[in-house]
């Protein structure tokens, strides 16, 4: 644990309470919420609950992320002010990874500047599968010595050997492989990655490798699953080529509307996600993981 000098308080905003209750349980620590006030405009006023000042974790995943960052700064400064430290920011969705370069003159790539963002604001930040792409340490990202990236492809893999112990495993892109050949090594299942042609958000081709797939149950793994088309692409490309079911396996469901619709009319019969963003699909929580993550930290 952090410390063992000063008490230690797990913090929350109203929209993750069940997450972090179930978290600060298995740590044996209070758990307490930030009260949240939006004004009109849409303004912000967060105010801390009384507690005893001391190392304060605060869980906040990241999803829908332009307002949480705003109150994640007012909470963290606050938080300082009042002499509480170390601040360990829990963050289980870590938004901003995937602009990882500058495609264009001008384009701001804002994996370095949330990055830099999120290190001023606390002492510790863990957060579960980042999309990393060009890039292999969360530290390049965000810069601190304690920024930590920890997989769930353990977890996905004690669930997935209960649901389909002989599924393949597809990747539906190349970006996908790094989390698809972890869950395949915990598994011991079969996998392969397809190759994917983007034309734009919403447009996109993808091209299978010579692997059969004919009346084989084919689970797609991805770590994050926002607008589908590239999942919906892929499995109707499975369709296509004799696949009994499809499935999808993902870590992050960051839905917008028509996605469950897009990825069940592609004949995509079911989608795990952990419960790193609230969703109806969440099978798979991710409490273990960080409580042990957050037993080995050493600050």
């Amino acid at each position: 644990m952090p410390t063992k000098k000063q008490p230690l308080t797990l913090l929350h905003f109203p929209e993750q309470a069940k997450q972090a209750q179930e978290l600060a349980e298995a740590l044996s620590i209070p758990c307490m919420e930030i009260i949240l006030h939006h004004f009109p405009d849409q303004e912000s006023m967060i105010t801390l609950p009384d507690m005893q000042a001391g190392a304060i974790i605060i869980y906040l995943s990241l999803d829908h992320p332009n307002q949480k960052l705003i109150e994640l700064m007012l909470a963290c400064e606050t938080l300082r002010d009042s002499g509480n430290t170390p601040i360990i920011l829990v963050a289980p969705y870590l938004c901003y990874m995937r602009q990882d370069i500058a495609f264009r003159k001008g384009d701001a790539v804002s994996q370095k500047i949330i990055g830099r963002f999120l290190s001023t604001l606390s002492d510790c930040i863990i957060t579960v599968d980042p999309h990393l792409h060009r890039i292999s340490e969360l530290t390049e990202a965000i810069p601190s010595k304690h920024a930590l990236a920890v997989s769930s492809a353990r977890l996905q893999a004690d669930f997935l050997r209960q649901q389909i112990p002989d599924a393949i495993l597809a990747g539906p892109d190349e970006e996908s492989e790094q989390w698809v050949s972890k869950l395949a090594k915990y598994t011991g299942l079969e996998y392969f990655i397809a190759h994917k042609e983007r034309y734009g958000d919403r447009n996109v081709k993808v091209n299978l490798p010579a692997t059969d797939v004919r009346g084989r149950h084919i689970v797609i793994v991805d770590d994050i699953a926002s607008s589908g088309h590239t999942m919906a692409t892929c499995a109707r490309a499975l369709a296509q080529q004799g696949a009994g079911n499809i499935s999808a396996m993902v870590t992050h469901a960051l839905y917008d509307n028509d996605t469950a619709g897009l990825l069940e009319q592609a004949g995509i019969q079911q989608v795990w996600s952990t419960n790193s963003v609230k969703h109806p699909s969440n099978r798979i929580s991710l409490t273990p993981l960080l409580a042990e993550t957050l037993k080995k930290l050493d600050l």
